[in-house]
């Protein structure tokens, strides 16, 4: 995915823990920041499940329309 350069502020504290902890990790900010916002975000695990899934984007959207137009059948809603 391709990376986009922004301005944040962050706690003075927080920032020099991230300075510290990617320089003991040889690892840039940048990346301990981002690492962190999709912990926070819960985009670790969906991206997990993706790298596990044999599935194309387009399959994957499918599937999941196909199993909205099920359920909505069993409960009677609009197809």
């Amino acid at each position: 995915m391709a990376k986009k350069k922004t301005t944040i502020y962050l706690d003075e504290g927080v920032l020099r823990a991230t300075k510290v902890f990617a320089a003991r990790t040889g690892r840039r900010e940048y990346e301990i920041v981002d690492a962190a916002l999709r912990g926070y975000l819960g985009l670790s695990a969906v991206e997990a499940v993706w790298e596990r899934s044999a599935l194309t984007e387009g399959e994957a959207l499918q599937l999941a329309y196909e199993e909205l137009r099920a359920m909505r059948r069993e409960r009677g809603g609009p197809k």
